[in-house]
């Protein structure tokens, strides 16, 4: 099998063009498509479908992928076997972020980990919704909340604590809230990833039996993005229960407001998740590296480091 049509194949598929893949490869496009081409007629099957205005896989494409990234993955592993830790990581990265963390902490210090490998190319994918990272092909990708049930493997890195806040102008209209009770007179900005305007509330955690509750509070505000939700909060719109790491920051400044500190929200577990072991080629795993680094000093409850 040619790993350099391999590499073709699998730059198409991820960026669904032809004309896009050639210009990352730096190579013609007429090249790309002969690769492609070539590859099918080998394998005995079409793998892409084309038209004039979109590129998708078909369903033995999906399943070739799959096994197309192992074996580039495998090949990338042993040409590093024996290459000098100094001459740096090559390639291209996919990884999805959540917004808050990719624009406040992670994207800030892109920088120094692009500078300690100048020949890794990546791509950055900030999305609040759930990918597909199989399908979607990502490296690997970071989450927040819940994972649920998966057949991903993933690494935990902590928890994110969080904290109620409001903006001068609400608190100037409403009132600082001192109690649970208080919050009848009071609002919440909404998240809701479907933006169903059920189950606004405060979530608290019950002194007496220590199960965590929600406090049903009015509000007049559905977002299902965590910069709208937090843009909201700053127009005066409502009070928002949100990660430190972001709003602290915001409280500082003096823009947002602490309220009701006894009564902050559950923690929000972090993890990294990933395909497969086999999939992760040395670029992969100096990027999960370096988030679970950067992330660190905002985290409680950290795994220790896989070894």
């Amino acid at each position: 099998m040619d790993l350099a049509e391999l590499r073709i194949f699998a730059a198409v598929a991820e960026l669904t063009s032809f004309s896009r893949a050639a210009e990352q490869l730096g190579l013609a496009k007429a090249r790309v498509s002969t690769a492609v081409q070539h590859l099918e007629a080998r394998v005995g099957t079409r793998l892409l479908q084309r038209t004039t205005r979109t590129v998708r896989l078909t369903p033995d494409g999906e399943q070739f992928l799959a096994r197309c990234r192992d074996l580039l993955a495998d090949a990338e592993h042993l040409h590093a076997m024996f290459q000098p830790a100094a001459s740096g990581l090559r390639g291209r990265l996919r990884i999805d972020l959540p917004t808050i963390l990719a624009r406040d902490l992670l994207i800030p210090r892109l920088p120094e980990f692009l500078a300690a490998h100048p020949a890794l190319q990546i791509a950055i994918s900030t999305t609040d919704r759930r990918v597909d990272l199989v399908h979607e092909g990502f490296d690997c990708v970071l989450r927040v909340g819940a994972l649920g049930d998966s057949e991903l493997l993933s690494r935990r890195l902590g928890e994110l604590r969080m904290c109620n806040v409001a903006s001068p102008a609400y608190l100037a209209a409403h009132g600082m809230p001192r109690t649970l009770a208080e919050l009848a007179q009071h609002r919440v900005v909404h998240y809701s990833g479907a933006l169903a305007a059920q189950g606004a509330g405060f979530e608290y955690r019950d002194p007496a039996s220590g199960d965590w509750r929600m406090h049903p509070v009015h509000s007049v505000v559905t977002v299902n993005g965590t910069d709208a939700y937090q843009a909201a909060c700053l127009a005066g719109l409502g009070i928002i229960q949100a990660p430190v790491s972001g709003a602290g920051r915001l409280v500082e400044s003096g823009r947002l407001v602490e309220v009701l500190p006894q009564f902050s929200a559950a923690p929000l577990p972090v993890s990294l998740l990933y395909a497969s072991r086999r999939q992760l080629a040395p670029r992969v795993q100096a990027a999960m590296g370096w988030i679970a680094q950067v992330l660190q000093p905002f985290l409680a409850g950290n795994e220790p480091p896989a070894p």
